[in-house]
């Protein structure tokens, strides 16, 4: 009797025959591939690598019963986010295991090894190659260099810090406000780069001169300025807690730069600043106003860079997802058409260092993440893949938008350009408004509003800087007074 594994491969081009070749060669995995399913019709029913393409990918349930297959592998690595997620529920409806080879770029830089097949992760339906950093340049410029991380805690600070790791710094040092996340990426450090100088500062970027003593103390070269609340329903209930905060906290580092020398100051958007409709996207257009006014008045080069949602990110929807299943559901959605940029934690930060390289100062950088992706379909898959059905099990609830969340995030405001850069998956966003003249008078303005507690003056200048927006969960529908100092 038979009792080896029946793998079915979907795929029959240049990885599908890889893969097949490495299950071959591993005895030990008491596993053989039966055959392969091919959307190239030509290949239907001849052999390739001595096996036989059953038909295309939607005949999968039929094959599996058929043959009694064990596995699935997916083994296209150019296969669009829709592809994949279709073949998942075919997987899943046939209540057979899958996994899925790397992407495009693994495959060219070596053949497919066995421990790259994987199990399927959200990444994986994005429907895109992965960016990755070319590590040798950002060496060229950050050799040898003190440089500071703001937020460094966080999810994309943490990472950042993980990734210049891997850079020979003169010094490394962690900025923040929690001391837990603080310590936590203190110790990954210690394990990744035992030889790495790492200095932590718990600080508060709201407190001008102490951020001005830390400048002057550290002199770095480089500030990757991650720090910012960024939940847009909470800033959007408290307009003046996100003036304080992301906009003068991020002008008292600025102008510190500037006095004390820092070469490079790398600021970190998002896409909500395109076209804001909320506070939180507000505050961090602003700053990029503030930055393109500034940039050229001394040697610091202000570079920006702006993206979508990053997976896995703390307080972000995809772990809030995965805590919902765990909970048996129901797994909340905004709204059924809306859509958001993805990306991972990995490229955020790989995006941040790539900008702080190539930057000259004053452009605003964009990742291309690709199509835009339905939030329920995003919410249904990963219902699937946590072995769940959206339909019988997991039920997915709809809440309707926040305050100040758009049903559909922009990578690029309407006076803006998209230019591809020579780096691979980069953009500028190249504004063709003029910055208004009075920008630093009517920010100064503004965080002494904040400062008062007077949201309603906050949102009037708001509204002043950045015509067109409206956001503030309705402040001028429901007339004067709603805010309040608390």
């Amino acid at each position: 009797m038979n009792s080896r594994k029946k793998i079915l491969i979907v795929g029959a081009g240049e990885a599908g025959r890889m893969v097949k070749g490495e299950i071959d060669r591993h005895e030990e995995l008491e596993a053989e591939v039966l055959g392969f399913l091919d959307d190239d019709s030509a290949l239907t029913g001849i052999e390739v690598a001595g096996l036989p393409v059953f038909g295309k990918a939607e005949q999968l349930e039929k094959v599996v019963v058929e043959h009694d297959i064990d596995e699935i592998i997916i083994a296209i690595p150019t296969a669009p986010s829709r592809f994949v997620r279709e073949m998942v529920a075919r997987c899943k409806r046939a209540d057979v295991p899958f996994k899925i080879v790397p992407g495009i770029m693994e495959i060219i830089k070596g053949d497919v090894h066995i421990e790259q097949i994987r199990p399927v992760q959200v990444e994986d339906l994005l429907g895109r190659e992965m960016v990755e950093l070319q590590i040798e340049s950002a060496r060229r410029i950050l050799a040898g260099k003190v440089v500071l991380v703001t937020g460094a805690g966080g999810s994309i600070g943490s990472e950042i810090c993980r990734q210049l790791a891997r850079i020979d710094l003169a010094e490394l040092v962690l900025l923040g406000r929690g001391e837990n996340r603080i310590f936590d990426i203190e110790e990954d450090l210690k394990t990744i780069a035992p030889g790495l100088r790492v200095e932590t500062v718990i600080s508060d970027l709201r407190d001008g001169d102490r951020t001005e003593r830390l400048l002057e103390a550290y002199r770095p070269a480089v500030i990757y300025h991650t720090a910012a609340h960024k939940h847009v329903h909470y800033m959007e209930r408290d307009p003046v807690e996100a003036v304080i905060n992301n906009v003068q906290g991020s002008i008292n580092l600025v102008q510190s730069a500037m006095r004390c020398g820092v070469d490079r100051l790398v600021f970190l958007s998002t896409d909500k600043a395109a076209n804001p409709a909320g506070v939180m996207g507000a505050t961090k257009k602003i700053i990029e106003l503030y930055l393109r006014k500034l940039n050229g008045r001394s040697k610091c080069r202000f570079i920006i860079v702006r993206f979508g949602n990053v997976i896995g990110s703390k307080g972000s929807v995809i772990p809030l997802f995965l805590k919902q299943i765990e909970r048996g559901g129901p797994v909340t959605v905004s709204d059924p058409k809306a859509t958001r940029y993805f990306m991972t934690v990995k490229e955020a930060s790989l995006l941040v260092i790539r900008a702080s390289v190539i930057g000259e100062g004053g452009e605003t950088m964009i990742l291309d993440m690709g199509e835009a992706i339905n939030i329920l379909e995003m919410a249904r898959d990963i219902i699937i893949l946590s072995g769940r059905d959206p339909d019988a099990e997991i039920q997915v609830m709809i809440t309707g938008l926040c305050e100040g969340e758009k049903l559909h995030e922009e990578l690029s405001s309407e006076d803006e350009e998209l230019m591809p850069l020579k780096d691979r998956k980069i953009f500028l966003a190249k504004p063709s408004l003029p910055i208004p003249p009075d920008l630093e008078e009517r920010i100064n303005d503004m965080i002494q509003h904040a400062r008062r507690g007077d949201a309603e003056s906050v949102l009037e200048v708001m509204s002043v800087l950045l015509p067109g927006f409206s956001g503030q969960g309705g402040f001028i529908s429901r007339g004067r007074g709603r805010w309040r100092h608390r």
